[in-house]
């Protein structure tokens, strides 16, 4: 880690909350949010944040799955996502949730028509809000607790 956590104190809780109070619990009612409310189907959902945490190297990221009506992801689901673009595993909102992660968090830059007339062919204006959004929290929250060296003891409320 490359904060320094006092003796008997939670790393994340600490960090998020003790040391930026007025910033880290807005921060983390927000990552929670995404989860809580999004409308986005489990596997493009999985997808979009498992190719994020690929790209952040968040180790909890990595390892995490998402369950939603005691149901996740296959075990082989993250290996599909880092083959995303030839994997026989995906539909094609999966194969483009996995795309928008990786362009977005790499090149967001040349998102150009082609791949906007792409994604509006398979989602809604409000899909792509809250897609866009959730990637937005997992490359910033993921990278954060990543660079911080709070990866390997990050946990969510309640797991």
């Amino acid at each position: 880690m490359r904060i320094d956590v006092p003796e008997g104190q939670h790393p994340i809780e600490y960090v998020w909350g003790d040391m930026v109070p007025g910033i880290g619990p807005a921060a983390a009612n927000f990552s929670l949010s995404v989860y809580a409310h999004t409308t986005l189907g489990l596997r493009e959902f999985e997808a979009a944040r498992l190719r994020v945490a690929q790209i952040n190297g968040c180790a909890f990221c990595l390892d995490w799955r998402t369950e939603r009506d005691g149901e996740k992801v296959e075990e082989e689901f993250a290996a599909a996502v880092t083959d995303w673009r030839t994997t026989d595993r995906f539909d094609e909102r999966t194969r483009l949730a996995a795309e928008y992660a990786e362009r977005y968090t790499l090149d967001h830059h040349h998102l150009d028509e082609a791949f906007w007339d792409r994604m509006t062919a398979h989602y809604s204006q409000l899909e792509i809000v809250e897609l866009t959004m959730s990637i937005g929290s997992w490359l910033a929250f993921g990278r954060l607790n990543h660079v911080l060296g709070l990866d390997t003891v990050c946990v969510l409320p309640g797991h």
